[in-house]
């Protein structure tokens, strides 16, 4: 709960300081900020300095979310060609990795030393990054010419766009969350396979993710924002929900090919997600009259909370049920991020 309390706060105020300062000082400032909330939350000896660190690394990591995705909208501009999702590609490999070396170490170095040393080293890892950001006379961050707000209503008909988007958006991300947080439980709970085999739900998710983000400036190109997230979300829901309908019954008789089929399903749900928040993103940016950073600030903060709530409710849903049965919600979440394609201009 603190960190997503930081993390609302700090994509609001974000949204307004990069309308106002351009988006590099914001990131400079974000860059210190999560690494400081990092290292709070190894170096914690209490409860309350775990909730300081988890609030500040939830500010630093939302801040840091909408000026990086607001640049990236700059670029596209200036460059008059689709970058945004590759960009997210690299952000799910950065993932990625971190995920497998994390469990590579974890039996040589614990949570806490982890958490702190890559505090310090993200540090100045982020230097060289920042150093070759936009400057703030070129990032468009006060709307260029046109008259743009930075100042919305949190309700009313002019933001309607914006909550649609943030709605398809949340699903999208819970879906994500579920898919990423609870593959392997499903293998190993439900369907038997032992540690190691168990994860290939998660690589199986996060490759397929990746790839179809870096596939996705193309998609995004060819068949619109619009286009791509009914087309994701339609897909997405329909291949993992037989995946895990087909696969869990018949992993009692026929493993192999259970395990097969349940990965195809995982494999349609991360080549349906990747391109959803670039897509989205990328609408909100052109809402008119609007700051792009103040509207990627609005659907971003609404979209997030899906990797807070998701995974719980999964798992509330599972403790009464059954996994397989649960997953039917991040499904339904998918099909919903992709029905809510149709606030998107085409």
């Amino acid at each position: 709960m603190s960190s997503t309390i930081g993390a609302v706060i700090g994509a609001q105020l974000a949204g307004r300081l990069i309308h106002t300062y351009g988006t590099k000082p914001v990131v400079r400032v974000a860059s210190i900020i999560m690494p400081i909330g990092l290292v709070f939350m190894g170096a914690s000896t209490s409860p309350l300095t775990l909730i300081v660190g988890l609030f500040v690394m939830g500010l630093g990591y939302s801040s840091m979310d909408i000026a990086s995705n607001t640049q990236a909208v700059a670029i596209e501009n200036l460059l008059g060609k689709r970058v945004m999702s590759s960009f997210h590609a690299l952000w799910s490999s950065g993932a990625f990795v971190t995920t497998v070396l994390g469990g590579a170490i974890a039996k040589h170095v614990s949570p806490r030393d982890n958490l702190v040393g890559v505090g310090i080293a993200s540090i100045f890892l982020f230097i060289p990054s920042i150093m070759n950001l936009l400057p703030p006379h070129l990032d468009d961050h006060n709307g260029g010419e046109e008259d743009t707000q930075a100042k919305i209503p949190l309700f009313g008909k002019s933001v309607l766009p914006l909550w649609g988007m943030g709605i398809g958006l949340l699903g999208g991300l819970i879906a994500e969350g579920a898919a990423s947080d609870w593959g392997a439980i499903l293998l190993r709970d439900d369907m038997g396979f032992g540690k190691g085999v168990n994860a290939s739900a998660f690589a199986t998710f996060s490759l397929a993710m990746i790839t179809s983000r870096f596939l996705g400036d193309r998609a995004l190109d060819y068949f619109g924002p619009r286009k791509t997230v009914q087309l994701g979300g339609y897909l997405g829901s329909l291949g993992l929900a037989l995946g895990i309908s087909i696969g869990v019954p018949l992993s009692n008789s026929h493993p192999l090919p259970a395990l097969i089929i349940v990965n195809i399903g995982f494999a349609f749900a991360g080549l349906g997600i990747g391109p959803m928040f670039p897509a989205y993103i990328l609408a909100a940016s052109q809402i008119p009259g609007v700051a792009s950073s103040v509207a990627i600030a609005r659907v971003g903060v609404i979209g997030l909370a899906g990797y807070f709530i998701g995974p719980s409710l999964t798992g509330a849903i599972a403790q009464l049920t059954s996994l397989p049965i649960a997953m039917s919600y991040p499904i339904l979440m998918l099909l919903l991020a992709g029905y809510q394609s149709h606030v998107i201009k085409k």
